[in-house]
C-alpha cells in the first residue's frame, strides 16, 4: 500500500527525534554500517526509555491526528454529522458537509484521513511489537507492558476501521513487501484477529495503571474494548463477563454520581483517557465543539438529538451548552467545559468510561434473558440523570430502552450513535427520514480512491460507490 512508504519515512523521523531526546548524541548511530532503518529500530529498542517514548508518540498521534482525535477529522464530529447528532453549518461541499448530507465519494479527503492515519498508527504499533520481540534489552514486565499496549492499539484501530469500511486488511507487520500484497479480509476474520490481539494484550498488561491519570491502558482497558467487541459480534455472555470484570473492580473504578464531575481528569469512572499533551491545555473536543457566537461556524447539536432527551433529564442541562443570537438558540456538546489553557489541565479526552460498561451489560443481559438485572443497569444510568426508573419490561422494550440511554449518554463520543444504528439495522429507517440523500450503501464508507488505484488487492470498492 502506498501509505506504507510515507509511514516508514515518518516513523523513522519520529524515532530519530526520540533517540536524540533521550541519548546524549546521535552521531555514533549514523556512523555505523547498519542500514538506517534497521539501525534506528535497533537503537530504540535497546533502551526502555526510548521504547516507551516511541509508544508515547503513538498516543500523541492518536490524540492529534487519528479517528479518535477530538478534532473535526475525528469520529465524534464526522459520525455525529453522519448520523443524527449534529447539524452542519459550515461551507458547502466540504468533506464534513459531505458526511452530513450523505454525499460521500471515494475521493473525499475525510475518508482518506481516516484510512491513512489509521494505518499509519497501526504501522507504528507493529514497529513496537516487532522491536520489543527482537530486543534482548527489554525483558520482563517492561516487555509485557510495551507489547501489550501496542497490541491493544492495533486491535482498537482495526476495530474502528472494520466498523467504518467493512472488509479491510488486518496488518500485523512492518514489512512493506508483505503489506502491499495483503488483500481485504472478511469482517468475521478481522474480528477474530482483533479478539486474538486483545486476549494476548490482556495477558500481558497489569491490572494496575502504570501512569498517572489513567493515560496508559491496563488489563481492564482491554476488557472494556473486548466488552464492546463482544457486544458488536453478539456474543452476549462474553460481553457481560468483560463488563462484569470492570464494574466489579471497585478498588479501581467507582460510579461517579455527579454529572459535572464525569469528564474531569480525576474521575474514578474513567477507564482510559488521553493526556492533552501540554500542561494547562484541556481537550481537543472542547476546542472543537464549544462556540460562543451564533449561528455556529461549523456544527451544533441537531434538533433530533435535542428532542431525544426526556423532560427532566439533567444530561440535557449539564452536558449541553447553548448560545442565542437574539432569535434562535443553538446547542453544542458541553461534556468538556474548557476550551482554553487553564494553567493546570482539568480535563483529558476520555476514550473508555465505566458508564458505557453498564449499558453494554444491560444490552447483553436483555439478550441473555436477565431482564431484572438489565433494568437495574438501565436505571443506574437514568437515576443519575434524575429520571424515573424505566417502565420497560419486555425484551423488545428493554432493548429499545438501552439504545435510548446510549443515545443520550454517549452522544458525540466517537460515533457510538452511528455504530448503534448500523449494528442494529436501524440506520436506514432512522436516517432516510432526515437525510434525503441516504442510500443503503451508506452503511459503509467508501474505500479511498487513491488506495484502490495504488493497490488492486483492496478491490472491489464497497458496493454502491
Amino acid at each position: 500500500m502506498k501509505y506504507y512508504r510515507q509511514i516508514q519515512v515518518a516513523l523513522i523521523a519520529a524515532l530519530i527525534v526520540i533517540i536524540c531526546l533521550w541519548l546524549s548524541s546521535c552521531d555514533s548511530f549514523t556512523e555505523t554500517d547498519l542500514p538506517k532503518t534497521q539501525l534506528i529500530k535497533t537503537a530504540v529498542f535497546q533502551d526502555v526509555k526510548t521504547a516507551t517514548a516511541a509508544l508515547s508518540d503513538c498516543y500523541a498521534q492518536m490524540r492529534d491526528y487519528s479517528m479518535i482525535s477530538g478534532n473535526s477529522d475525528g469520529l465524534s464530529s464526522l459520525l455525529g454529522n453522519y448520523a443524527d447528532e449534529l447539524t452542519y453549518y459550515g461551507v458547502s461541499d466540504s468533506p464534513l458537509q459531505n458526511f452530513y448530507s450523505h454525499t460521500l465519494l471515494p475521493s473525499n479527503s475525510g475518508v482518506s484521513v481516516l484510512w491513512n492515519s489509521s494505518y499509519n498508527q497501526i504501522y507504528a504499533a507493529n514497529a513496537i511489537v516487532e522491536g520489543v520481540d527482537n530486543s534482548t534489552a527489554i525483558t520482563g514486565d517492561n516487555r509485557n507492558r510495551l507489547k501489550g499496549e501496542a497490541l491493544f492499539i492495533r486491535a482498537f484501530i482495526h476495530f474502528n476501521l472494520v466498523n467504518l469500511f467493512g472488509d479491510i486488511p488486518y496488518i500485523t507487520s512492518t514489512d512493506y513487501k508483505i503489506n502491499t500484497m495483503i488483500s481485504k479480509q472478511t469482517q468475521a476474520d478481522v474480528y477474530n484477529q482483533i479478539i486474538a490481539d486483545l486476549l494476548e494484550a490482556k495477558e500481558l498488561l497489569p491490572e494496575s495503571y502504570t501512569s498517572a491519570q489513567r493515560i496508559r491502558p491496563n488489563k481492564y482497558t482491554v476488557s472494556a474494548l473486548l466488552a464492546r467487541v463482544f457486544l458488536y459480534t453478539e456474543n452476549w455472555q462474553l460481553a457481560e463477563n468483560e463488563s462484569n470484570a470492570i464494574i466489579n473492580k471497585t478498588v479501581l473504578y467507582q460510579w461517579q454520581d455527579n454529572l459535572d464531575l464525569v469528564f474531569l481528569k480525576d474521575s474514578p469512572s474513567t477507564i482510559w483517557q488521553l493526556h492533552p499533551g501540554v500542561a494547562g491545555l484541556n481537550t481537543i473536543e472542547g476546542r472543537t465543539f464549544i462556540f460562543t457566537s451564533a449561528p455556529p461556524n461549523i456544527e451544533a447539536i441537531s434538533p433530533d438529538l435535542l428532542n431525544a432527551f426526556e423532560t427532566g433529564d439533567q444530561r440535557k442541562n449539564q452536558w449541553l451548552g447553548s448560545v442565542n443570537d437574539g432569535t434562535d438558540t443553538y446547542y453544542f456538546p458541553f461534556k468538556y467545559k474548557l476550551d482554553t489553557n487553564s494553567g493546570t489541565s482539568q480535563e483529558y479526552s476520555i476514550i473508555f468510561r465505566l458508564d458505557e460498561q453498564y449499558l453494554i451489560r444491560a444490552e447483553a443481559r436483555v439478550h441473555l434473558g436477565k431482564l431484572a438485572e438489565a433494568k437495574n443497569d438501565i436505571n443506574k444510568i437514568r437515576q443519575r440523570a434524575t429520571l424515573t426508573n424505566t417502565s420497560s419490561s419486555t425484551p423488545e422494550e428493554l432493548s429499545q430502552a438501552v439504545l435510548q440511554e446510549r443515545r443520550v449518554e454517549l452522544f458525540t463520543e466517537f460515533g457510538h450513535r452511528w455504530f448503534d444504528l448500523k449494528r442494529t439495522g436501524k440506520a436506514g429507517t432512522v436516517l432516510s427520514v432526515i437525510k434525503p440523500a441516504w442510500k443503503d450503501r451508506d452503511n459503509l464508507l467508501p474505500l479511498p480512491a487513491s488506495e484502490l488505484l495504488a493497490n488492486s488487492h483492496l478491490l472491489p470498492q464497497n458496493q454502491g460507490y
